[in-house]
């Protein structure tokens, strides 16, 4: 149930530019909230997509210009106060204000935390050497796709998809690749092992030098990185290292003004924080996750747009927004991986179709119950698997590892949901 804070609310401020602060932005205008809206943002830009910066904008295929969700003239058609390159300090929620870093104060009526992630840093030696990147920002890309000149070396901390996906850029531009992971396979905290596989023959197959369980002692080098040193004494020459060991949602703002704060800004399913007037989103936010009873953050497109609707609506008094199944993507050389759901907790991997000819899907389940899948040039098993998790169904596990079984046919088949 909606509380009164919808009632009489006439000036909205957003602390975040990112994906889904702009979401909120365009859904509280398309919804005709005639109120004041402000948008702040620490980067100097206007709000911009990220994904392709590990990806596309990376290897320079894609134009800057495209990044941007809107251009200037469409904030000011729709008079949303853009303020860029500023740093909000502090929330005063007696009087409902933001402090901002030269001292103003925004006052708002409701107030959504947008404030996003931060890579979490690598506590070694060397680890601020100019040549050592991380790439959140599309000053970071830029930065790096300078520095990916062909011929240079580059050591891939981390084998995320973030690692995998600039280990795949840096490739392409002609860059000597070297991806040390400390655990003993790629993606090893969200894939299986059959994904995991497959993307190591990829990647290998790509010139890409992978090292398993390989742990950064040391980063080296008198004025800028020349090496790096692993745990055991060798050592690895680099003309550059990225950083990709995982991000850290920025809660500070929120834990500082006493909101309930834990891996996240603790939210409902309106994104409305412990204060009733504060709404967190995106990856700073911990939501509950309502296909699989537990809470937790979300790192993705869907959950940004996803989230910036429902704190929207919530502001404006309208009906919930349908919450989707998690999904995800990433794209590495000319495969395109699509996620649905979050594997945690399975106890079965069933994989349909076959690796060896770069299409094939891996579904996890618990208990019989789908929880996700992971789709390589498979977007039938992708879509038809977001609507079977969406179901709470028990899919018969021989028909999803048939091919010949159209999804369609495993849709229609499946167990009614379970209620929650």
């Amino acid at each position: 149930m909606l509380l009164a804070i919808t009632v009489n609310i006439s000036r909205v401020v957003i602390v975040g530019a990112g994906q889904a602060g702009a979401q909120a932005v365009f859904s509280l205008r398309q919804w005709g909230f005639e109120g004041s809206v402000t948008l702040v943002g620490e980067e100097a830009v206007l709000p911009y997509e990220r994904p392709p910066l590990s990806k596309d904008f990376l290897k320079g295929a894609l134009d800057e210009s495209l990044l941007f969700f809107k251009t200037a003239d469409w904030y000011q058609a729709h008079t949303v106060e853009l303020l860029l390159d500023v740093v909000a300090a502090g929330i005063d929620r007696e009087r409902k204000a933001v402090v901002l870093g030269d001292g103003r104060e925004l006052f708002y009526d409701a107030l959504i935390l947008a404030t996003g992630s931060r890579p979490r840093p690598l506590p070694l030696a060397g680890a601020d050497l100019p040549g050592v990147f991380e790439l959140r920002s599309l000053a970071d890309t830029k930065r790096l796709r300078e520095a990916l000149q062909p011929g240079r070396r580059a050591v891939i901390v981390g084998a995320g998809y973030i690692g995998l996906e600039v280990a795949a850029a840096s490739r392409a531009l002609g860059v000597e690749v070297m991806v040390l992971e400390a655990m003993n396979r790629v993606l090893a905290r969200v894939a299986g092992p059959v994904v995991s596989e497959f993307f190591e023959y990829e990647h290998r197959a790509h010139g890409v030098e992978l090292r398993m369980g390989a742990r950064l002692e040391a980063l080296e080098g008198d004025g800028a990185l020349s090496a790096v040193q692993l745990e055991g004494g060798e050592r690895l020459s680099a003309d550059l290292a990225v950083i990709g060991i995982g991000i850290l949602p920025n809660q500070e703002l929120a834990a500082q003004c006493g909101l309930d704060c834990e891996d996240g800004v603790v939210v409902d399913r309106d994104a409305r924080s412990s204060d009733p007037c504060v709404f967190a989103i995106g990856d700073c936010a911990k939501r509950p996750l309502i296909h699989f009873g537990r809470s937790g953050r979300l790192e993705s497109v869907h959950n940004a747009i996803e989230q910036g609707k429902l704190a929207a609506a919530a502001i404006l008094g309208r009906v919930r927004p349908a919450e989707d199944v998690p999904w995800f993507w990433s794209n590495q050389y000319d495969l395109k991986l699509q996620i649905a759901g979050l594997s945690l907790g399975h106890d079965r991997i069933v994989v349909r179709g076959n690796p060896a000819n770069r299409r094939f899907a891996a579904f996890y389940l618990r208990e019989g119950a789908l929880l996700a899948v992971d789709a390589v040039g498979s977007p039938m098993e992708f879509m038809g698997a977001r609507q079977l998790i969406a179901r709470g169904a028990h899919p018969d596990p021989d028909a999803l590892a048939d091919p010949n079984i159209a999804m369609k046919q495993i849709l229609d088949a499946a167990i009614e949901p379970h209620s929650s």
